[in-house]
């Protein structure tokens, strides 16, 4: 049988949402624990420059990420990474989260998963394709590599490829026009080292020595090209880490839990934030916001659970005497 360990509020996820949430909570002394997948930090971890956050003009994601983290742990919030998830039960008002070490308990608890990176989606049996420059980007100095998407991520990790010292990159982008910030792609076309290809899609890879052959496709003409890349680094979006919640909570076709004005879900005392949550925008500051209404709300959940129990003790230790806020 598993150790238990109880707590006034579980989190779910330790990106910035969570983290966030974490600090707001702990803050108002309610007992907190974060139970991460992998470490804290989420896919801010692998951007290599942020410059769209306050108080930094730019900054290394994961530093940054490191910096929460210390402050989460500096106010006494249990954090718990590299922790699976195997079972979760939220029907009750006593929240329970099974991982392999630890049965968790809460009164309320927080859904801040985040996202992963959407896979290319053909079959290869090509090693070569990667979802991170910063975790794999130095593999490929002074060689010519293939980016996947020309949108903000698309470009900002080409930028940092090519810092790294990458030789060349060919960027194609499936829509007839790139989606990144006009900034952004200033930054990157002054380079005479790239080639962006729009209306362009990848059909084909094949492995070719130690290297990918790439047949790429133009959607309204239908003309292949053939190229050689040393690697390829894919960033053509995000989905949910939403699977344990099927059936649990309210979730969008796209499979993104639907929350309310306070980041409350359709179950009492479940909230969510940050990424997993159905919205227009997604960006470090607003899951930052997510994250500290979903604490705010759950606090005010918590603190009105504990009232109603200590309301009915009293009524059970003597059913005649009246109650009296």
């Amino acid at each position: 049988m598993k150790p238990t360990r109880s707590f006034d509020l579980l989190i779910l996820g330790g990106g910035i949402a969570g983290m966030t949430a974490a600090i707001f909570a702990a803050r108002s002394n309610i007992k907190t624990a974060i139970i991460e997948e992998k470490i804290c930090g989420g896919l801010a971890n692998w951007t290599n420059n942020v410059e769209n956050f306050p108080s930094h003009v730019s900054i290394n994601g994961m530093e940054l990420m490191e910096r929460v983290h210390a402050q989460v742990e500096n106010l006494g919030v249990d954090v718990d990474q590299a922790a699976e998830v195997l079972r979760l039960d939220l029907s009750g008002p006593l929240k329970t989260v099974e991982t392999g070490e630890y049965l968790y308990t809460g009164r309320a608890i927080i859904l801040a998963t985040g996202r992963q990176p959407v896979r290319l989606q053909m079959e290869t049996d090509c090693d070569h394709v990667h979802y991170c420059s910063v975790c794999d980007g130095s593999a490929y100095v002074g060689k010519q590599v293939l980016v996947v998407g020309g949108g903000n991520s698309g470009f900002d990790e080409s930028l940092y490829l090519l810092s790294l010292g990458v030789a060349k990159i060919v960027m194609v982008e499936a829509l007839d026009s790139c989606g990144a910030s006009e900034t952004t792609q200033a930054k990157l076309r002054a380079y005479s080292d790239i080639d962006i290809k729009t209306s362009t899609f990848v059909r084909a890879l094949t492995k070719e020595g130690n290297g990918v052959r790439v047949t790429l496709e133009n959607v309204h003409s239908g003309r292949r090209e053939s190229i050689y890349v040393d690697g390829i680094f894919v960033f053509i979006g995000q989905k949910p880490n939403t699977g344990l919640f099927h059936g649990i909570v309210n979730l969008d076709a796209n499979g993104y839990v639907i929350a309310g004005l306070n980041m409350e879900t359709d179950v009492p005392g479940v909230y969510a934030a940050g990424d997993v949550v159905q919205k227009s925008y997604r960006y470090l500051t607003t899951a930052m916001a997510d994250g500290t209404i979903a604490a705010l709300a759950a606090e005010k959940y918590i603190r009105a659970t504990i009232e109603n129990e200590v309301q009915a003790t009293r009524v059970i230790a003597d059913p005649n005497e009246p109650i009296r806020s």
